[in-house]
């Protein structure tokens, strides 16, 4: 019997949204995901012209078991800043820190060169300064002050505020590849291709289902609302702020925006969250 899928096309509808989802998977996470049946080259560089319009999806799965390890935290009683503290450190296990490896990275070029090969020369060094390890320290305490405190109101509602959060950051973070040229033809940045106007559509609209979902769930929707504006406005100002510093954009750059964008969201939805 002759296989009439040689061609790899998907044999079951909707097969090309899972291949995509689990790209993403493999590009933002550690995680161990296997090929899917008949998914034509599973270990190649994603091509993010299409790929990204799932990203809220797979940002929502990525921040699965960091939710999951905030509700059991919190039903052992272990208090908001322990349970909150676990996730976050869950959420960058899952993802290796590549978003806070970026942000450190972008913190220390902007702010420790003069000149934008200097600062692209001081983002490639793999050492960590001191305007990096200040970025560091203020994004988790900013994460995490934020996350307890929206624990400490209601327990079943931080989950779900993580799980978005996590969905429109990272939709968030295409700004600067939307918007600059790489900034070194050769990096991270450049390697991925650039979001077609149609895939960011979708992904935005991804995160505005998402939205009404966790409005659904009992999250304010004026808290929702907040996040799903103040996430984009905070990475397209970084990506502004790119443009200035280095010209372009790069795979820190990237990662450096999904922080901002996370810590924005964060607060946004906690601004509008009842005491």
């Amino acid at each position: 019997m002759s296989d009439d899928r040689a061609d790899h096309t998907p044999f079951f509808p909707g097969a090309g949204v899972l291949y995509d989802i689990a790209a993403c998977l493999r590009f933002f996470t550690r995680l161990p995901i296997p090929p899917l049946p008949d998914e034509p080259a599973p270990f190649a560089t994603p091509d993010f012209a299409t790929v990204p319009r799932v990203l809220p999806l797979a940002g929502l799965l990525l921040a699965l078991p960091a939710a999951l390890v905030l509700v059991v935290a919190w039903e052992l009683r272990l208090g908001p800043f322990v349970a909150s503290a676990l996730a976050l450190t869950v959420l960058a296990l899952v993802t290796g820190a590549m978003h806070e490896d970026g942000l450190a990275d972008v913190a220390d070029g902007f702010g420790g060169g003069n000149t934008w090969m200097r600062r692209l020369e001081i983002m490639r060094d793999s050492r960590i300064g001191a305007y990096g390890g200040t970025a560091l320290v203020l994004s988790f305490s900013l994460r995490l002050g934020a996350l307890a405190t929206l624990l400490d109101r209601s327990g079943a509602l931080a989950a779900v505020a993580l799980l978005l959060t996590a969905a429109v950051s990272r939709s968030a973070a295409l700004a600067p590849m939307v918007l600059l040229e790489p900034a070194r033809p050769g990096g991270a940045g450049a390697s991925v291709g650039r979001p077609t106007p149609p895939t960011v559509a979708v992904a935005a609209a991804i995160c505005i289902v998402l939205g009404l979902i966790a409005w659904a769930a009992g999250l304010p929707l004026l808290g929702v609302v907040l996040m799903l504006v103040l996430a984009p406005a905070a990475a397209y100002g970084l990506t502004r702020l790119a443009r200035q510093q280095i010209g372009g954009q790069t795979g820190d750059v990237i990662g450096a925006c999904q922080q901002v964008a996370e810590i924005a969201g964060l607060i946004g939805l906690l601004a509008a969250t009842p005491v």
